[in-house]
């Protein structure tokens, strides 16, 4: 297995807007400012969302299909998971991830999208077989999600029945990210891989960092 060189990385700014934002989250929590910056959790997630169309860059028909389809299956998918308790078990979404659509928050699905590219876009640093880069980026979308369960109801975003998320939940994530990475990869796109990294691992540090502080 090879690596392939992880510089030079461009859109530094976009990658340092990212970063700050996080940052500065983390500390302003840290000292005790929870609610203040968990209630712009919203804002936090569209100023990634914006870096990312014009950064990675969406900029054609071809992607902007693919994100409007991981979007538009994303919210399907939570919309049955909340109503039926299918796919993730039994929970209900806080009031801290923005304006809702039938109890699901629009930034939801495009975080479905987002996850599903940038990760795609990380395992293009390795020089494996296709089907392997398929599961790991199926394997980073559950990681993150599995540190973001931890914080999730504390900071009003979701909660499951007895705050317990099933291993349901876990084999569904990876099994609609392996179906959205195979979408992907079947329609050949590719985006900024610096950004990509470095947006998710921006976003798995902080909610690996509240895994183990908060």
């Amino acid at each position: 297995m090879k690596v392939k060189k992880l510089l030079p990385i461009k859109n530094g700014w976009a990658i340092s807007l990212v970063w700050l934002f996080h940052v500065t989250a983390v500390i302003g929590i840290s000292i005790g400012y929870v609610d203040w910056f968990i209630k712009k959790t919203p804002l936090n997630l569209c100023l990634s969302l914006l870096l990312f169309l014009f950064v990675y860059p969406i900029n054609n028909s071809k992607r902007w299909g693919a994100f409007l389809l991981f979007f538009a299956a994303g919210m399907f998918a939570e919309w049955l998971g909340i109503t039926t308790g299918l796919l993730f078990g039994e929970y209900q979404y806080g009031t801290n991830f923005g304006i809702k659509i039938e109890g699901v928050p629009l930034l939801i699905g495009s975080y479905w999208a987002i996850l599903t590219f940038i990760t795609m876009s990380i395992t293009d640093y390795l020089k494996i077989n296709i089907f392997i880069k398929m599961g790991l980026a199926g394997a980073l979308m559950v990681l993150l999600d599995f540190f973001m369960e931890a914080s999730a109801a504390r900071f009003n975003f979701w909660e499951f029945l007895d705050n317990d998320p099933p291993l349901l939940n876990y084999i569904s994530w990876f099994l609609l990210g392996l179906l959205f990475q195979g979408i992907l990869r079947a329609l050949k796109i590719t985006g900024d891989k610096a950004f990509s990294l470095h947006l998710y691992l921006a976003q798995f540090l902080f909610f690996f960092y509240f895994y183990f502080y908060y």
